[in-house]
């Protein structure tokens, strides 16, 4: 586990009683320190936004890679409940948490009615 995730889950997680566990590093999106786990039954999936020196604000990929196939967007019956999103800055950290039905609302997840790109979707950050 990466130290922004660690530092939320000592002193957010744990101190509101919630329990992380199945936690499992993701290999494809490293440079994000992606990750999957639970949080009191419920599947989240992680990332760490980074700072683009081209744009203000900091970015995050939100992409699946089926096999050795193309990535493409995460579905709606995929088995996700939240889209955890851990920001730092060198003064400021926090934690932005999406719930799947937002990011369907949103676009960011396929649904059977709506095509997605097939290309890796953004969401940013806002500036900090």
């Amino acid at each position: 586990m990466d130290s922004n995730l660690n530092q939320i889950n000592a002193e957010v997680y744990e101190k509101s009683g919630l329990k992380m566990s199945d936690f499992q590093t993701e290999t494809e999106s490293k440079e994000y320190d992606a990750c999957r786990f639970e949080l009191n039954g419920r599947k989240i999936i992680s990332r760490n936004s980074k700072i683009t020196p081209k744009k203000v604000g900091q970015f995050v990929t939100f992409w699946k890679r089926s096999g050795n196939g193309p990535i493409e967007p995460f579905e709606e019956n995929d088995q996700i409940d939240f889209y955890a999103v851990n920001v730092r800055t060198e003064n400021e950290f926090g934690q932005f948490v999406f719930p799947k039905s937002v990011l369907i609302k949103k676009g960011i997840i396929s649904t059977e009615k709506k095509m997605e790109k097939e290309h890796s979707e953004f969401i940013r950050v806002g500036k900090m």
